[in-house]
């Protein structure tokens, strides 16, 4: 099962960074995604996730489940979502002001021709 996740997060972050690195803004956008899906699972993974424990250490409970790797996670997801809303209304302002989705706001040389 780690090796498994592990693999996921690689591909994850291999997919993310291809196209973060794209001449096209809705690419980037995509890619920032899934950086920070990879980011939030490798975040779960290293937390040692335990299933059927509590998250409040009690006198009672054999065990516990470590409560911070959880609120670091939800702490991304609102972070991410909201990143990946100004970074699309920052997009479409840009295609809008320039006319094209390209990241540098040139236009490609095929389309000149």
């Amino acid at each position: 099962m780690e090796a498994l996740i592990s693999i996921l997060i690689g591909v994850l972050t291999a997919c993310g960074v291809y196209l973060v690195l794209r001449a096209r803004t809705f690419p980037v956008v995509m890619g920032l995604t899934l950086l920070s899906y990879g980011v939030n699972l490798f975040l779960f993974a290293t937390g040692r996730l335990t299933i059927g424990q509590p998250a409040v250490i009690s006198a009672q409970a054999p065990g516990y489940a470590d409560p911070l790797p959880q609120a670091l996670v939800l702490t991304a997801i609102v972070i991410s979502f909201a990143m990946t809303a100004f970074v699309i209304m920052l997009s479409l302002k840009a295609r809008a002001e320039l006319g094209n989705d390209h990241v540098d706001g040139h236009a490609d040389e095929e389309e000149h021709s």
